[in-house]
């Protein structure tokens, strides 16, 4: 049942919730608490935030709001299945490698968003870093070789302390509840702080950072994780967070193929971004489909096989 302060025509814009109202309804829910679970299941949200899921954000993805309103929905109609919600917020800093201040082109001009390059730019002069050249130099390199990729210059988008970097409120309001009525805290993953690299994956990052105490694979949430008897996967974009989120638990998980059994994809929760010239979301069906044949299930929020 719905909660009577849900409206899911707000969903998707911006408004103030009322975490008061929202708690004393979940109290009179008088749901089991999450420590009695005798089938514990994990709700993983990747990224579900304004800059991504809002018409007017900085990285719209096409069909985010109706991806939230169908994961909302899913926590308040089947809450009492998750013991767990863990929650990542891609975060962002005005000077990071993926963003146009990093770079010069020839001209002394920044590059524009959408803008892709590979390290025989670099070499070449065509695009300079302002800062780390070296680093930056190898890192296109490492790009390359390891995750058959170039570097691609974005938007600006969930700079932290901006109202892109929140959550959609509608979604915040479904994980207080949630956390209030079961009694479970919720967990929230910070990424993308090092200005050295991307950060797609709530778990690691694109290329590891040694010298960063967040530079390489955050086994801890990972293993937390693990002991969940299914781990459900939604948020944005469908075709880099959330398929990097899963690609982290597939690696991870590789020797232990009863836990990537456990993982999954609710399809009807999350997006792909479009961009100019790129189909993203055709590069995203067929990594998933190596993922299905390694044993990652594939759901729905109506039919999520509980």
């Amino acid at each position: 049942m719905l909660p009577h302060f849900y409206d899911p025509k707000r969903v998707g814009t911006l408004y103030k919730p009322d975490l008061v109202a929202v708690s004393r309804a979940a109290e009179r829910a008088k749901l089991s608490p999450a420590h009695r679970d005798t089938r514990p299941f994990a709700l993983l949200l990747v990224d579900f935030q304004i800059d991504f899921c809002h018409a007017d954000g900085a990285l719209a993805v096409p069909g985010a709001v109706d991806d939230l309103r169908r994961t909302i929905e899913l926590i308040y109609s089947q809450g009492e299945r998750f013991k767990t919600i863990a929650v990542s917020l891609d975060s962002h800093l005005t000077y990071q490698i993926f963003y146009p201040t990093w770079w010069i082109d020839e001209n002394g001009d920044h590059p524009a968003p959408h803008t892709v390059i590979d390290s025989a730019a670099v070499r070449s002069g065509k695009y300079k870093p302002l800062r780390e050249v070296a680093w930056s130099l190898r890192y296109v390199e490492e790009l390359e070789q390891k995750a058959k990729k170039a570097l691609y210059i974005w938007p600006y988008h969930t700079m932290i302390g901006g109202v892109g970097q929140a959550l959609d409120p509608a979604l915040f309001e479904a994980i207080h509840y949630h956390a209030v009525a079961r009694k479970s805290q919720p967990v929230f993953l910070q990424k993308g702080m090092i200005p050295t690299t991307e950060h797609y994956s709530p778990f690691e990052p694109e290329v590891k950072v040694p010298t960063h105490p967040n530079g390489s694979l955050n086994t801890t949430i990972l293993k937390m994780l693990e002991t969940h008897e299914r781990i459900y996967v939604a948020g944005e974009a469908k075709s880099h967070c959330v398929l990097a989120a899963c690609a982290s638990m597939v690696r991870h998980f590789e020797h232990a193929p009863d836990v990537i059994g456990r993982i999954h994809f609710l399809r009807d929760c999350t997006s792909s971004v479009v961009a100019p010239g790129i189909d993203f979301d055709a590069m995203a069906e067929r990594e998933l489909a190596e993922f299905s044949k390694k044993g990652m299930r594939f759901v729905t929020s109506v039919a999520p096989a509980f």
